[in-house]
């Protein structure tokens, strides 16, 4: 236990609760408290790595005040928090605020990074965001920029955060910027979740693309030529059987443990895998690591035997030489008389 307490403001990733670094696990393994936002953070995330007597909080259901609140507590209780935040915790979600915050208050303070949601979506499209011949950066606005416009002028690759309602603000500061309607946008809703939306469209139909898909909460765009899709070049057997079904593909042996091993957390059905006694079941190696990170914390170390207590056993002395003293009188000599005739002659 911290001598002080300690406040670690983890980045959860893009959603998925295996995209959390291992480091994030470790804190969410070790931390008292955990604050988090069930709308932003996957409830998987969190009931994978929390110890099962963890506090969680909601931090939507709680203000500002009692978020200070629990700070003062866990400083004055040396409790271990953590605050997960959606994506890298280091690019936003108004930790400096509260990392100031829990100096002043005395505790330790840790900024955990994770993967961000611009990496997450530029890795499910399979675009690089920085090509030399598209792009050379990316630039990331804040929702509540009022400089898109001047952003845009610089015709690299924008990665911003809007509101569902603030689309067709956002879609006039990009026009006016420079950005022509045949722009790429990419839109990204909730990326490597179960519920993801991923889009390609054009900053023309960006407005009709977020209205029809009802993405009324923050979501990720990414507007310049880096991201636009590649050509498919389709086979002539794709178009000869248009009208056929599209075939299921057969689960493999890895997908069918991670599969396992993932339904026994969310209570979806395993996939039927063929009875194999030459192959036994295995545990997901894409949890190994983690897994026992969670198992070192958890469990307090076993105390090991008792040593033995040393008794120490002092040299005998040699004794000293005992004198015995007599009580009895000591006895006198006689003593010899002379007679009288001796003394006479």
């Amino acid at each position: 236990m911290t001598t002080t307490g300690r406040v670690s403001f983890v980045g959860a990733g893009p959603g998925a609760a295996d995209l959390i670094t291992v480091r994030g696990a470790r804190r969410i393994a070790e931390a008292d408290v955990v604050i988090w936002a069930p709308s932003a953070v996957d409830v998987e995330c969190v009931r994978e790595h929390a110890r099962p007597d963890a506090d969680l909080v909601d931090f939507s259901r709680v203000t500002p005040e009692e978020i200070t609140d629990l700070y003062r507590r866990a400083a004055a209780s040396r409790q271990v928090v953590v605050r997960l935040h959606a994506g890298d915790a280091a690019t936003g979600g108004g930790v400096q605020e509260q990392h100031d915050l829990c100096v002043r208050l005395g505790l330790e303070v840790e900024v955990v990074p994770g993967v961000s949601v611009v990496a997450a979506a530029a890795a499910r499209i399979g675009r690089e965001l920085t090509q030399t011949e598209a792009s050379s950066a990316v630039l990331i606005s804040p929702e509540s920029s009022e400089r898109v416009a001047e952003f845009a002028r610089l015709q690299t690759t924008m990665a911003a955060t809007v509101s569902g309602a603030r689309t067709g603000q956002f879609v006039e500061k990009l026009l006016q910027g420079g950005y022509t309607t045949e722009t790429p946008v990419v839109v990204a809703y909730k990326v490597s979740q179960t519920d993801e939306i991923v889009v390609h469209t054009t900053v023309g139909e960006l407005e009709a693309v977020v209205k029809q898909h009802k993405l009324y909460r923050p979501t990720l765009f990414l507007v310049g030529t880096a991201v636009k899709a590649p050509a498919r070049r389709a086979s002539a057997s794709a178009t000869s059987s248009a009208d056929e079904p599209p075939r299921t593909a057969r689960p493999t042996r890895w997908s069918r443990r991670a599969a396992s091993r993932i339904a026994t957390r969310t209570d979806e059905p395993i996939p039927a895998a063929v009875p194999s006694p030459a192959a036994p079941a295995e545990p997901n190696p894409a949890w190994t690591a983690v897994e026992e990170i969670q198992q070192s914390v958890r469990k307090p170390a076993e105390e090991s035997a008792p040593k033995p207590k040393l008794t120490v056993v002092a040299a005998e002395k040699p004794k000293p030489p005992t004198v015995r003293a007599s009580t009895a009188t000591a006895k006198k000599k006689p003593v010899a008389r002379k007679s009288k005739r001796t003394a006479g002659n």
